[in-house]
């Protein structure tokens, strides 16, 4: 199946991981703890398939904490752009978005809306990130977001709640993968000043 007909075929807790994945690979752009998003990771691992369609408190009040906890971080040096912590840098911009965008109400309509631009945002950032152009197909950088974002969503649809620890597992090896990219643009951003 295609990423968009994985999405339109998603439950709620599917919906939900598929969003909560794509910001958590993109957190080093916000220079944020690894650990951030991992109470909202448990929170999708512990429901039952009769609260997946609800919005529960415990998903509220993390998601308000992880807000809170990463207003203000603009992320590292050779990321952001020059007019503050966004700069309006692009990339950082649409990771803020992300997280901006994820709904308190866990209803299916708002969560497939929230994964369908998480899932945009995401391949952006990626792009962003790597402009090798490759004639045949996508950029490395894009080519395995793609796969993660598919993987996410094959890996709750046919597991449900045991999905979501591999689930977890695929974002974290995404977002080392980003982490470094970063990295390496901070350092010849660095050099260069």
């Amino acid at each position: 199946m295609s990423l968009g007909e994985l999405v339109a075929r998603a439950d709620a807790r599917g919906l939900a991981a598929s969003g909560l994945a794509c910001l958590d690979r993109c957190l080093p752009l916000l220079d944020g703890d690894d650990d951030v998003l991992r109470p909202l990771w448990a929170a999708l691992a512990a429901e039952t398939a009769d609260t997946a369609d609800t919005s529960g408190p415990d998903w509220a009040e993390e998601l308000a904490r992880v807000r809170a906890e990463l207003a203000g971080l603009g992320g590292p040096g050779g990321v952001e752009g020059p007019g503050g912590p966004d700069g309006g840098d692009e990339a950082v911009l649409l990771v803020r978005g992300m997280l901006s965008g994820a709904p308190d109400d866990r209803s299916v309509p708002a969560l497939r809306a929230w994964a369908d631009a998480c899932s945009a945002a995401a391949l952006r950032v990626h792009r962003l990130l790597d402009p090798a152009a490759d004639p045949d197909g996508p950029a490395p950088l894009v080519a395995g977001e793609l796969r993660r974002q598919t993987a996410v969503l094959e890996l709750l649809a046919a597991h449900g709640p045991a999905g979501v620890r591999p689930a977890l597992e695929a974002s974290t090896e995404g977002r080392r993968v980003l982490r470094a990219v970063v990295s390496r643009r901070a350092r010849g951003h660095d050099a260069r000043l």
